[in-house]
């Protein structure tokens, strides 16, 4: 069966356990290692050491868990995920499970994509300035001219996108990020900086982050090629400027840590630690064991894998084109001509 029906299926599946009351996972997020060849300044995760990681049989024991629980989407970061020696070989066993993405700082894409291309989905690859902005938040110099290498690169081959963080010093840049992207014929996608406590406290001042969404949601209805709805924004507006909530739904989103252990309840409130291993619990038990309900008004972050899954509605027709009808479509196109 293909990754494509894959997904078909077990979205199915999905909507039947989910009328039994289950709560099920449609993404997963896995960080394959803490180490990275960069430095970023709002990121805590390449000051971790690494633990055991994974090896191919635990990926896979960690894939199959997470598939027959119903899971379809899974995305892979890090650290840098292409540091990992044995990358094409993890891709492939995600491959053949889910539709399968990756999250990379873009620096060996270069050299390297050719290795995994038949494996992948889709890619984001992080820029958060351009040029010599994205440099200094990145911590390397000639960062950014290899993500564009990168960028270049990959989209010969897969959907690519942008994965810019709005930080303290790159609100001004959001509208320059956007015309990047233009120029790369690729989309972007924007996450607002969470202050983690083992990092440098990058997020943004109140005005000028929301100077930065609105223009952002003005590009997005004039139709630029932001990855986040309009209601993604509006939701943030809404809740961090106007105390309107938007309801949030975690258990759609599971995460796991390099060696395999759940991250309860989410990737930012306990600061991405693990808890037990994927393959050796129940795992439909312990994630419907979490009083789901007691996170529903949080709005702590804005981070799209946690907003938009949460603001889904079957009801809302626009929104089923956009992420339903029109990714179906695309998808056969690419199909059609050869491209996937």
């Amino acid at each position: 069966m293909g990754n494509f029906q894959n997904v078909a299926l077990r979205t199915v599946r999905r909507k039947m356990k989910g009328l039994s009351g289950e709560k099920v996972p449609v993404i997963a997020g896995h960080k394959l290692l803490y180490t990275c060849n960069l430095r970023c300044h709002m990121c805590p995760f390449w000051r971790r050491e690494d633990p055991p990681l994974l090896t191919l049989e635990e990926e896979r024991k960690m894939m199959d868990s997470l598939a027959n629980f119903g899971v379809s989407f899974l995305g892979f970061e890090g650290g840098e995920p292409f540091l990992r020696k044995e990358f094409p070989e993890i891709l492939k066993l995600s491959h053949d499970r889910f539709y399968t993405s990756v999250v990379s700082n873009g620096w060996m894409i270069k050299d390297h994509f050719k290795d995994v291309k038949d494996y992948i989905d889709y890619l984001f690859v992080s820029i958060d300035g351009v040029g010599a902005t994205h440099d200094r938040l990145r911590g390397v110099e000639g960062s950014f001219e290899h993500a564009k290498q990168g960028i270049a690169e990959a989209s010969q081959y897969v959907p690519v996108s942008l994965s810019s963080t709005i930080t303290s010093e790159n609100t001004d840049q959001v509208d320059k990020i956007v015309e990047f992207a233009n120029e790369m014929n690729v989309s972007v996608s924007f996450q607002v900086a969470y202050d983690y406590s083992t990092a440098d406290k990058m997020s943004p001042s109140a005005g000028k982050l929301k100077d930065a969404l609105i223009k952002l949601l003005d590009l997005k209805k004039s139709g630029a090629p932001i990855v986040e709805s309009k209601e993604y924004f509006e939701s943030v507006i809404n809740s961090w400027y106007y105390g309107i909530d938007w309801k949030c739904k975690p258990w759609l989103t599971i995460n796991i840590d390099p060696e395999g252990k759940v991250v309860l309840p989410c990737y930012v409130l306990n600061e991405y630690t693990g808890s037990k291993k994927v393959w050796e619990i129940d795992l439909p038990k312990a994630w419907n064991s979490v009083n789901w309900k007691e996170y529903e008004s949080c709005n702590k972050c804005a981070l799209s894998c946690y907003l938009e899954p949460s603001l889904f509605s079957w009801s809302n027709l626009g929104m089923v084109k956009e992420r339903i009808i029109d990714n179906i479509v695309s998808y056969l196109t690419m199909q059609s001509s050869g491209e996937v």
